[in-house]
């Protein structure tokens, strides 16, 4: 199997699985949403710890240590991924799984429009319609829900968000995880402890297969985010950007054909204008990378012609 392929079948892996996501999360119920990302938190640093353990990374940590700004970039971050795990585990598991996957369908155009604000990208034409089209899909579907979808808004911006600070500290995938989810360890430690103190703590009360799935929540958040990093170091990036669909298209299928959560007319016009915007976005990422992979072949061509027309003639 060629590397190429092995990144899409790593990709298509991740994808799918953090696709079914929403059934696995509502598996961990009676456990309140808090009550679980803290154990999401917890348990994906000891996983993590063992992966980096048994590949025999520490100095990293000695950099990160050393460097102030990246730290503080890294808390940043853990802070705006521990928001978008706790609204995603509360959208779950207040039956709002189609609109935890309408958050996913539009974190692709709220990352241009962070481009645009944050980098001074400068978008195309096609780019500025899609990102239109998206903002006329939320206005419909504020209609439909009778307020704004606020926990797709807030999950796509918090992903949204948490993607351009990762660009911006290139940290690798495992390393970057076991960081952010020590930093969000501490917090999520107190809380369990108050919690048990408390005597409204799930875990270890509900049954084995609960106390066993809650012990598993860190290799379901760390798996998938490996498999990604294999699949990105081997997939084009227009490649990523089409596979990144899997996940909400089966999220969606979800909400609907499992957990029977209502489609009713306006909220389809709603995700199929969502839809639209998509396939705009894509079409045009398409042709932009051909476009530029053009570019770069007619320079890598002309650079080789000119020592050949230095020549002396013969």
């Amino acid at each position: 199997m060629g590397e190429e392929r092995r990144g899409y079948l790593y990709g298509l892996t991740a994808y799918v699985l953090w696709g079914f996501f929403p059934i696995y999360f509502k598996l961990l119920a009676p456990s309140p949403p808090l009550e679980i990302l803290a154990h999401r938190v917890i348990w994906s640093v000891i996983f993590i710890s063992l992966v980096l353990l048994v590949a025999r990374n520490r100095r990293f940590l000695g950099r990160i240590l050393r460097d102030r700004r990246l730290l503080g970039g890294i808390t940043l971050a853990a802070v705006l991924i521990g928001v978008n795990w706790a609204t995603y585990i509360y959208g779950v598991n207040s039956s709002r799984v189609v609109e935890t996957a309408l958050g996913y369908f539009i974190t692709p155009l709220l990352v241009v429009l962070l481009g645009v604000t944050v980098q001074r990208e400068r978008l195309r034409l096609w780019q500025w319609i899609a990102v239109g089209v998206g903002g006329l899909a939320v206005a419909v579907l504020t209609a439909d829900y009778g307020h704004l979808p606020y926990i797709a808004l807030t999950l796509a911006a918090s992903f949204g968000s948490y993607s351009l600070i990762k660009k911006r500290l290139s940290l690798p995938p495992a390393e970057g995880l076991f960081v952010e989810s020590a930093v969000l360890a501490v917090p999520a430690l107190g809380y369990l402890a108050w919690l048990n103190a408390t005597g409204g703590a799930e875990f270890g009360h509900v049954s084995a297969g609960h106390t066993v799935l809650m012990l598993l929540s860190g290799v379901a958040t760390a798996v998938p985010l490996l498999l990604f990093a294999g699949a990105a170091n081997r997939v084009p990036l227009v490649g990523i950007g089409i596979l990144q669909y899997v996940a909400p298209i089966l999220q969606l299928a979800c909400g609907v054909l499992l957990f029977h959560e209502p489609m009713p007319p306006a909220r389809l016009a709603g995700f199929g204008l969502v839809w639209i915007a998509l396939i705009i976005f894509t079409v045009d990422g398409l042709r932009g990378a051909r476009a530029a992979k053009g570019r770069t072949a007619a320079a890598s061509a002309a650079a080789t012609a000119e020592p050949a027309a230095a020549l002396p003639p013969r």
